[in-house]
């Protein structure tokens, strides 16, 4: 398949630039992966969608406020580190800005100086390792100086940064949010355990390749970034429970669901496991594991839409984008979202007041 065969034409006011005041208030469309017809609902009628005896899989990963402001040592001009993945003994691989100015070798300054840092080298793609020193715990470090790295599209100031996490956000090490999840209340999630939904957890730490655009034109030709995730005990008992009592599983995110996929037998058994994954979804794959799927609204010719292509149909889900526009859904990490399953008559066509 051609990489433009993903593209869909985006009106720039579409794509959300703050979250709402209320999670759970955003839109929710409901596509049916067989059918490709639609309804119209909000997050909080989630509830009716699921049923006693399907689970729920989320990824509790948290991210890192990795984008950190300094200035180049001795007395040089403003430069930006961005924390990609840590690679042990204080150094972490890292997107720099100005690329040409950070050269290993070059030393840089943040905030009040309690944090300083040097460039030790460039690797493949034009990242860099870059050795960190500091007192007491990076974390805590981070905490204080670093920002939340917001993707590209998005321009406004974020004012709470805790709206970038999940309210269930808890193994720190995510470059960007898994943003299905942000539409989740804590009252939310009680609502679906006493309706007899059951929730389990995996961790996908989401690397910003996330974002990063398809640019060969047949997408397998594609290289896939990696990304660390692990599933616990707990949750391959919970799935392989679901499946054998006919329930569904339903993930929350395009992480979660590349975590299950990624580790799941052919037969769909699932056993605790962790690594790294490179799992690249697009139409023609067989899900093992995953039966529905909660998601964003993704940007064109992006890795996403093709695995959500992969779930419904790349017909299906071009033509639910279109409606989306139509009836101005908002769009990527702060936007609306979806919900594509089977067996979705009686929530079709229908807007919840």
């Amino acid at each position: 398949m051609k990489t433009k065969d993903f593209y869909f034409d985006l009106p720039p006011e579409l794509i959300a630039q703050t979250p709402l005041e209320r999670r759970d208030a955003s839109r929710l469309m409901v596509l049916d992966r067989d059918t490709g017809a639609v309804g119209h609902r909000h997050f909080y009628d989630l509830p009716a969608l699921l049923r006693p005896g399907d689970c729920l899989i989320l990824n509790d990963s948290r991210v890192l406020p990795a984008r950190l402001l300094g200035h180049r040592l001795p007395g040089g001009g403003a430069c930006e580190v961005l924390l990609l993945i840590d690679r042990g003994d204080k150094v972490w691989e890292c997107l720099v800005r100005p690329g040409k100015k950070l050269r290993p070798g070059s030393r840089i300054s943040f905030g009040d100086g309690s944090l300083t840092a040097e460039v030790t080298e460039e690797v493949e793609g034009g990242n860099r390792l870059v050795r960190f020193d500091y007192e007491g715990i990076f974390l805590e470090v981070l905490d204080r100086l670093g920002k939340m790295p917001l993707p590209p599209y998005i321009k406004a100031e974020l004012q709470d940064r805790e709206r970038y996490q999940t309210v269930y956000a808890r193994v720190t090490g995510s470059a960007a949010a898994p943003t299905a999840g942000l539409h989740f209340t804590p009252e939310l999630l009680e609502t679906l355990r006493k309706g007899g939904v059951s929730i389990g957890t995996v961790t996908l730490h989401v690397g910003l390749g996330t974002f990063r655009p398809v640019k060969e034109e047949d997408i397998t030709d594609h290289d896939m970034h990696s990304e660390y995730c692990v599933i616990p005990p707990e949750t391959a008992d919970l799935i392989n429970r679901t499946k054998a009592a006919g329930g569904r599983v339903i993930c929350v995110g395009t992480t979660s669901c590349r975590t299950v996929e990624s580790w799941a037998a052919e037969n769909g058994y699932m056993e605790a496991k962790a690594g790294w994954t490179d799992i690249f979804i697009y139409p023609g794959y067989r899900f093992k594991v995953m039966d529905a799927l909660i998601t964003n609204f993704h940007l064109p010719e992006s890795t996403l839409i093709m695995l959500v292509s992969a779930l419904a149909g790349r017909e299906h889900v071009l033509a639910a984008y279109e409606e989306a526009v139509r009836e101005r859904y908002r769009f990527f990490s702060f936007g609306d979202a979806m919900f594509i399953g089977s067996g979705m008559d009686e929530f079709l066509d229908k807007k919840s007041e």
